[in-house]
């Protein structure tokens, strides 16, 4: 049986907009773990700091800025991290803080896709994290309705930011969904979380929503960003991960289980996705990940 991930009770009421916190550390010693909330979390001076989002692990630079969705497993532990002092600034919002169809509005396009992104964690550039700064430092020192204005038009900018990265692979089981405003799109990926383990051609994708080679693969670029290979990659790959934290299978089964019918393949991809092979992930999340659980 597998221990249960921390789930976080943050300390948002209903009658509060945000939440925020100033913190000079020393240390990361809050366990791995989720919430129901938004989260936009701030780093100064932590380099070498390792960041776990979802199934991503990585060193942090001497700036952070990451934006953490709903129920998202997500946490930041000392490992290489030399500084004897650093500051964190954490702000956690209700996910309903804009209402739905409120985000539906033109106007409100761009952060309605990032919100969608940060199911998946998203890490905002340096060029980024630069500029705002001052504007996340200082939000601390702001209250009641400019409070909410700042921290609105905040996001407002990292929407419209160049850069961003996401971060956990499109299939580590996030109870959330993420939408394609495409129902073709959205029937192929249905179909692709069910039937990641067998082989699955590209002709057959485009047969099932009955578009030809060409077409459905330049389709499905434009609307993803990403190629039908790459996805369907990305999607085993989530599932691995997952199978590799929460499974004792050895990783020849996973990748099997998985769709992987080669192991050197299955290997190759996923170091080339990850800079790290599946061994490696598996130590690397137990190092951090197993003291997490409760």
């Amino acid at each position: 049986m597998q221990p249960k991930l921390l789930r976080e009770i943050t300390p948002l009421t209903q009658s509060d907009c945000f939440t925020m916190f100033y913190r000079v550390k020393s240390e990361f010693n809050f366990p791995l773990h989720y919430h129901e909330e938004f989260e936009l979390n701030f780093i100064d001076n932590a380099k070498g700091v390792k960041r776990m989002v979802g199934d991503h692990i990585d060193e942090i630079d001497d700036l952070e800025l990451v934006l953490i969705g709903p129920n998202l497993q997500h946490g930041w532990f000392n490992h290489k991290c030399k500084s004897k002092e650093f500051t964190e600034i954490t702000i956690q919002f209700h996910r309903d803080l804009f209402d739905e169809k409120f985000l539906q509005r033109n106007q409100m396009k761009l952060i309605r896709t990032m919100f969608e992104k940060s199911l998946r964690g998203i890490l905002f550039s340096k060029e980024t994290i630069k500029t705002l700064k001052p504007r996340l430092l200082n939000l601390t020192k702001k209250h009641g309705f400019d409070s909410v204005l700042e921290l609105i038009s905040i996001l407002h900018d990292l929407s419209s930011s160049r850069n961003m990265k996401t971060l956990s692979d499109i299939s580590f089981k996030n109870a959330e969904t993420i939408t394609y405003n495409s129902r073709r799109v959205e029937k192929i990926m249905q179909y692709l979380n069910v039937n990641f383990d067998r082989n699955i051609t590209l002709a057959e994708a485009a047969g099932i929503v009955s578009m030809s080679e060409v077409a459905f693969s330049r389709f499905f670029k434009t609307r993803t960003g990403k190629t039908f290979i790459d996805t369907l990659n990305e999607i085993r790959l989530g599932n691995a991960s997952r199978m590799l934290i929460d499974s004792t299978h050895g990783i020849n089964e996973i990748a099997f289980k998985c769709g992987f019918n080669n192991i050197s393949n299955f290997n190759r991809i996923f170091k080339k996705k990850k800079d790290c092979t599946p061994k490696e992930f598996r130590q690397e999340y137990n190092a951090e990940g197993i003291r997490s659980f409760i």
